[in-house]
């Protein structure tokens, strides 16, 4: 594909922003041709989000400029960023769940008639702009009813009905399943051909190396570097990202795990009455659970942790019988969980990093029984920044104004200070980026080293098959086999995880 680049659709010039304590973006640059797609890389606070945000109208830069079609263009606000064409779709999705496909495409823009909405005009119209997305839903659905992937696509016609030139998609696929995201690639590719400009934010290199036209890399702020198309590949863009070689920091230590640390038989998770599941996490193992979206894999880790109760079975840790009816019980067995959500489920947003890393301990850790115990709080806040390399400029800064990579070892943080049997890790690495990534196996090798059951769930198929000593593999709430080390394979994985074989406790492969 030749790309016009003597006059960028969208130009960013020079563009500097600062926030309490730290230089967001300094003198960065970048260039979005007709028809393009662009990706955006970088590690966890390299400046990525902040300067989505300045193109997006929803947050203003300090210096430097913005061009559209080669002349100056202030971008002010969300509504002027939309008039200009540019439209910011969120990794959290945005759609009103409760309102009808049509109503959330239209939302604020509703066309009237003798002064009412016009319902039957709204239905028309969103069938023609989700024909441009590929997706064929009655616009009259709930969006709540359709699947993550769709709501994504919904986004992304809402998106096009404003008539958006550039769209600006921040991780994109990481909630999606494997069929989702390539329906979403292919809709990226249609796109680009109709001459729509997408900057593609990932920290899937393998996405960006599929769908990239060009890279623009950022690293602590700065504008790192660029690849055209056909220098785009996974060591060129690790280089530009993380200025180091990460090659070497992260490798598989031998292990011989020891007695039993968490054990699991019958147990029954509420919606899935027709499963008992049962298996074991010995210490210093590292088990991890793979699967497709809505196998259940999350749902048992809330149960481990007594988030929900069990309905029925038996949860054993250190040989001693446990009830889990709350996460208190689980803590005071010597569980921890790292959530899938951080920032939902793992923390409390505008407080600061001191205050949320010692909030799981802050009742054992109490003065008089009543006080909180400050000097515990800033030594076991400090000891954890300086152990997980958390940059932050004091213990002080709100959580919400870190990388999301600086967030996920804020929630690990947390959970360490406890000094935990077991630890349960929820997708840990997701939207984390490749150098951050590194340090958090790291970081479990560690654990499992000294002696922590680790039992982690990942949708990313390359990490099952690095990070597990073995695997569990689920689908529709049942656990349909475990492969061993030397028995992993991504094939083997998908053939449980989609049904299609099952492995019996002796490790015999079933047809189903």
């Amino acid at each position: 594909m030749v790309i016009n680049r003597l006059t960028p659709l969208l130009e960013a010039r020079q563009v500097t922003k600062r926030f309490p304590g730290v230089t967001a973006l300094r003198q960065v640059g970048l260039t979005l041709a007709r028809g393009e797609v662009l990706a955006v890389i970088g590690e966890n606070g390299a400046g990525k989000s902040t300067l989505m945000k300045i193109l997006a109208g929803i947050q203003q830069p300090d210096e430097g400029e913005i061009f559209m079609d080669g002349e100056p263009t202030a971008i002010d606000s969300v509504h002027t960023a939309l008039h200009r064409g540019i439209a910011l779709i969120h990794q959290e999705l945005n759609l009103a769940a409760n309102l009808s496909v049509g109503a959330n495409i239209y939302l604020g823009r509703e066309p009237r008639r003798w002064g009412m909405i016009d319902s039957n005009q709204i239905h028309q119209d969103a069938r023609l702009v989700l024909g441009k997305v590929g997706l064929s839903v009655d616009p009259r659905v709930v969006a709540g009813q359709l699947s993550i992937g769709r709501q994504q696509l919904v986004e992304i016609a809402r998106a096009l009905s404003v008539g958006a030139r550039v769209l600006i998609m921040d991780e994109p696929t990481s909630s999606l399943s494997q069929q989702e995201t390539e329906t979403l690639f292919d809709v990226v590719r249609q796109l680009r051909d109709d001459g729509v400009s997408i900057i593609y934010i990932s920290h899937r290199l393998g996405e960006v190396r599929e769908l990239a036209d060009r890279v623009t890399v950022l690293r602590d702020g700065e504008l790192a570097g660029e690849l055209p198309r056909d220098e785009i590949d996974h060591d060129r863009m690790v280089r530009l990202m993380v200025g180091r070689d990460i090659s070497r920091l992260h490798v598989r230590q031998p292990r011989t795990p020891g007695a039993e640390a968490i054990g699991v038989e019958g147990v029954v998770v509420p919606g899935r009455p027709q499963h008992r599941l049962s298996f074991a996490v010995r210490a210093g193992e590292i088990v991890g659970v793979a699967g497709l979206v809505g196998a259940g894999r999350t749902e048992l880790l809330q149960v481990l942790f007594g988030v929900v109760p069990a309905v029925a079975g038996t949860i054993c840790v250190a040989g001693k019988k446990i009830k889990p009816r709350s996460p208190f019980d689980a803590m005071s067995a010597g569980i921890a969980l790292v959530p899938e959500d951080r920032k939902s489920q793992g923390l409390i947003l505008q407080m600061a990093v001191k205050t949320n890393i010692s909030l799981a301990s802050v009742y054992q850790q109490r003065c008089a029984g009543v006080l909180l115990n400050d000097a515990f709080e800033r030594r076991e806040t400090a000891r954890m920044i300086d152990r997980l390399r958390i940059k932050t400029p004091s213990d002080q800064q709100p959580v919400q104004y870190l990388s999301g990579g600086n967030q996920q070892k804020v929630v690990l943080g947390k959970w360490l200070s406890l000094e935990p049997r077991v630890l349960l890790l929820d997708e840990p690495t997701r939207g984390v980026d490749v150098g951050a990534k590194q340090e958090i196996y790291q970081l479990m090798e560690e654990l499992a080293g000294k002696g922590v059951a680790i039992l982690f769930v990942s949708s990313e198929m390359e990490e099952i098959l690095r990070m597990s000593d073995r695997t569990l593999v689920m689908h529709e709430g049942a656990i349909m086999g475990e492969l061993s080390r030397d028995q992993l394979s991504e094939e083997r994985v998908m053939q449980l995880a989609t049904g299609l074989r099952q492995l019996s406790k002796a490790g015999l492969e079933q047809e189903t």
